[in-house]
């Protein structure tokens, strides 16, 4: 499926008759599924214009929430190893809405990043959350690493 970011060469495979492709962060063949190419292409389109390295971001994290194991899709961290930024994924066909808003913001409870990214590939939402005031704001772009 198309999806509105750039085209990226991703690593595509069969095995066993199902779809795979390689993900760069864990290094593995993984499942072709409609979230996965999302995130797949987040991850490329963080390190390819935005300039994150690809060895301070991390698929699929575990989170201990309320004494439940969540994941984040992605977690990137700055160079003392602070998560900085999470991204959750969703398949092109999830619409974006509060719900989706709320599950993400859940997990910063707990992470307390300043950057939150929600995309199903065709839509995308970055923003920003104050540690101080607690209060986040929408940007329109995602921001460099540098930032």
């Amino acid at each position: 499926m198309k999806l509105n970011f750039p085209t990226y060469e991703l690593k595509l495979r069969i095995e066993n008759n199902k779809h795979q492709v390689f993900d760069i962060l864990r290094k593995k063949w993984v499942a072709l599924l409609p979230e996965e190419w999302v995130r797949q292409h987040l991850i490329h389109f963080l390190k390819e214009e935005k300039n994150y390295p690809v060895g301070l971001m991390a698929s699929e994290m575990y989170l201990p929430m309320n004494g439940m194991r969540k994941r984040t899709d992605l977690t990137v961290f700055n160079r003392k190893g602070e998560p900085i930024l999470i991204a959750e994924c969703k398949r092109p066909t999830v619409k974006i809405d509060q719900k989706t808003f709320d599950q993400i913001a859940g997990y910063n409870w707990e992470l307390k990043v300043p950057y939150l990214i929600l995309t199903n590939g065709l839509e995308h939402f970055c923003c920003t959350f104050d540690l101080e005031t607690k209060e986040y704001s929408f940007s329109v772009e995602f921001p460099d690493y540098s930032q």
